[in-house]
């Protein structure tokens, strides 16, 4: 069975458009808000706890942008509501200890990003006995009754990844060569998405994988490790390019054919836009990286996170797809995602603000920005 069932299609520019139109999830004097904690005399509730419980702090994002993002939404939308913070250190029992901890604490809404995406159905299930709401934060949980997602389509984002690399070898002449595979974390559901998608371009392309790896937790060290196997297992002359599923594990990637002497370094995608991966394609050490909308993704869960508080649902128009878990067609909110190389850097992050100039041309980076025209 394909879990990720959906319909929809990555439009970046419109999509955004679309989404950001929407209205606010919820108004504080929302005469029809219902249920929830600390519910005033009009019916709206006028504070209350949500539960923001991501998965790890190896990839740069979720400390960065989830966290600062929708916290910061969260209060603009209900000063008076406080968020109830964990990060799971990619332990999945370390997270089901937090979740339970957040529902003795009074959580009435979990944003949930699981360290595991099957084991975290009896976090839901959990949650369920004490009624409280489960948003599916970026991952999807498996098996559960889960009441939203909220993420991207990511078999696309396997595939733009994928493409970016058939496309870069086929310029530069190397259409047939041999390629490595750095995957993400076997429990993380998102992982076999990129992986279909990105073989559903490669497999046919003429290229060969001469090596593959599902890497434990995305650890950028184990992905290192992974592809110095590869260099000791293909000659370190043989790799034509290198699909990373993300940017941590793209900078292990990178640094073990620094130290087998690999120059020039051949193409390595990524994905999340850190800003160490925004450096090295400006340096020309990383190609490519997928942009994503996580400032919109987390402001967008605050806005559902609150409705849920209220006892309300999403407005309309801003469920844009159903994703099956094994349980059920959960309601979705599918966001977009564009590549990023070196000559559209200012048009993508720097224009979104997502990363500043000033920040990207810090220190060693000055002379890289000035070559692509990017001024602090």
């Amino acid at each position: 069975m394909n879990l990720h069932s959906s319909t929809f299609s990555i439009r970046t520019a419109g999509m955004l458009a679309a989404l950001l139109l929407v209205a606010p999830a919820c108004k504080k004097d929302n005469p029809e808000a219902k249920g929830g904690t600390g519910q005033s005399a009009g019916g709206a509730t006028s504070g209350g706890k949500i539960a923001l419980m991501l998965p790890e702090s190896k990839t740069a994002r979720y400390e960065t942008h989830d966290r600062p993002h929708f916290e910061r939404k969260v209060r603009e939308l209900c000063p008076d509501c406080e968020v109830l913070y964990s990060n799971a250190d990619q332990d999945a029992s370390k997270q089901q200890s937090q979740a339970e901890a957040a529902l003795t604490n009074g959580a009435r809404v979990l944003v949930l990003d699981p360290v595991d995406s099957a084991s975290a159905a009896a976090i839901v299930a959990r949650a369920r006995q004490s009624k409280v709401a489960v948003l599916s934060y970026e991952r999807l949980i498996l098996n559960a009754d889960v009441d939203y997602y909220i993420s991207f389509d990511n078999e696309q984002v396997g595939r733009l990844q994928g493409q970016a690399l058939v496309d870069k070898l086929k310029a530069d002449g190397k259409e047939s060569g041999t390629i490595v595979m750095l995957h993400g974390s076997p429990t993380d559901n998102n992982s076999k998405y990129y992986k279909s998608g990105s073989h559903s371009v490669i497999d046919g392309s003429g290229l060969k994988v001469g090596a593959e790896y599902d890497t434990p937790d995305w650890s950028p060290d184990k992905a290192q490790q992974e592809m110095e196997q590869a260099i000791t297992r293909l000659g370190k002359d043989s790799i034509a390019g290198v699909y990373s599923a993300n940017d941590g594990m793209a900078s292990g990637a990178i640094a073990a054919m620094k130290a087998a002497g690999i120059n020039p370094l051949p193409p390595v995608t990524g994905q999340d836009a850190e800003l160490a991966a925004i450096q090295r394609i400006l340096t020309g050490e990383q190609y490519m990286t997928v942009y994503k909308a996580i400032k919109l993704e987390g402001e967008i869960a605050a806005e559902v996170a609150v409705t849920l508080l209220r006892g309300g649902q999403p407005p309309a128009g801003r469920v844009n797809g159903k994703v099956n878990n094994g349980t059920k067609d959960v309601p979705s909110i599918l966001l977009p995602a564009q590549i990023v190389t070196k000559d559209n850097v200012k048009s993508t992050v720097i224009a979104d603000g997502f990363w500043t100039a000033a920040q990207l041309c810090e220190g060693s980076y000055a002379s890289a920005c000035a070559t692509a025209q990017i001024t602090p």
